[in-house]
């Protein structure tokens, strides 16, 4: 229903971004994308790059009066740094960092030298993916539903949160690392610190949070139809990503059925579930519970101590040379995927409405299930199942 494109290089002159199929009607502003952008560029770990980069969006097509017309929407972000790389002597990068792109997309493509691949392998893009998702969080806002991320572990230090439980959003902006509780979030900055004066990197994970979702959108029919899968992957597509848990999946994989299944109970006429391990998800379609999403993040294999490498020109072993990067990109990272999310929900949202602009999109809406005991039509009588009739 929606879909979108990204071009540019992390020091070229700028991002572009393509989105296509926002319906029409819907409020689009600047200063709300850029408030993702500016969230993207805070947080104890961050690199020098942040330094020099003051993010906002530049939008040239689609959205006319802060008010979207149904056509494409066009962004710009410029680099600021270009300015600093446009008539430099580049020198040759020739030792491929492990873990990161360098090795395998100079094979790919055969190029001469790795800053061709690094360029557009950087983070840097998510930058653009950041204000495309901004826009789906914005039109999702319009409907009631609201996604806040937050860290929930730095290295081994974690946060606990009850699934049930709602996050204040004023508490994740205002800590540093991005993680609700005051006396967690000094320990996780303690540790990024501490790795930082260690010349070393660190990981952890970011949990988002969906509230407001309807149930019934995705699908059970198709493998590529379930939501949960098709976020997993979304999640899954962000740089540094090796892993992604639905609601208590890792938890719950060692515990036993009647532990973990999120039971039903009713409240007048609607069902409502007793607990949410599944994170909102049943068979691949939102249950109407909060969808819950973490992805771990690995470490950055960008490090200030050298590590073993292959020099590519000499054809011999040698080590990594040091180029610019975040000690932590966890706490930065958060609104990246909050974005990612809201294209995905926005999207199958979208599927399941139908409709060109705003008054039929939310018509539609208004009449999706809300899981209450009156819209079951059940015969409650014996039939047989033929395919032959």
């Amino acid at each position: 229903m929606i879909r979108y494109l990204t071009a540019g290089e992390s020091h070229g002159p700028e991002l572009t971004g393509i989105l296509e199929g926002v319906p029409a009607g819907f409020n689009i502003s600047k200063k709300y994308l850029d408030s993702f952008l500016q969230r993207r560029q805070k947080g104890v770990g961050s690199g020098g790059r942040m330094n020099i980069e003051q993010d906002e969006v530049l939008i040239t097509s689609g959205v006319v009066n802060g008010i979207s017309t149904g056509a494409p929407i066009a962004l710009r972000i410029l680099n600021r740094d270009w300015e600093n790389w446009k008539d430099k002597e580049i020198e040759p990068y020739v030792v491929p960092r492990p873990g990161h792109a360098d090795l395998v997309g100079t094979a790919k493509y055969n190029h001469e030298d790795i800053r061709f691949v690094l360029e557009r392998a950087s983070a840097r893009e998510t930058a653009m993916r950041t204000a495309i998702g901004a826009i789906a969080a914005e039109v999702l806002e319009m409907l009631g539903i609201t996604i806040v991320g937050y860290v929930s572990s730095i290295g081994p230090i974690t946060y606990q949160q009850n699934l049930k439980d709602r996050i204040e959003k004023n508490k994740v902006t205002e800590s540093d690392v991005g993680c609700p509780d005051q006396d967690i979030s000094k320990l996780m900055e303690e540790k990024i610190l501490l790795a930082r004066k260690n010349k070393d990197t660190l990981g952890g994970s970011i949990t988002c949070v969906a509230s407001g979702v309807p149930p019934t959108i995705g699908s059970f029919v198709h493998w590529d139809k379930k939501l949960d899968a098709i976020l997993a992957k979304q999640f899954m597509s962000v740089q540094s990503v090796k892993a992604v848990e639905i609601g208590k999946g890792i938890d719950i994989a060692g515990q036993y059925g009647t532990e973990v299944q999120d039971q039903y109970s009713l409240d007048g006429k609607k069902i409502n579930k007793i607990s949410n391990n599944l994170g909102g998800f049943e068979g691949g379609m939102t249950n109407g519970e909060d969808l819950h999403i973490t992805a771990y993040l690995k470490p950055i294999s960008t490090t200030l101590t050298p590590i073993n490498s292959i020099d590519l020109a000499k054809k011999m072993e040698t080590q990594t040379v040091y180029e610019r990067s975040d000690t932590c990109a966890v706490p930065r990272a958060i609104p990246i995927f909050e974005g990612v999310m809201a294209f995905e929900i926005l999207n199958n949202l979208l599927l399941k409405t139908g409709g060109d602009n705003k008054k039929e999109i939310i018509q539609n809406f208004n009449n999706i299930s809300k899981l209450e005991t009156d819209e079951f039509n059940m015969k409650n009588e014996l039939w047989s199942m033929k395919y032959d009739v």
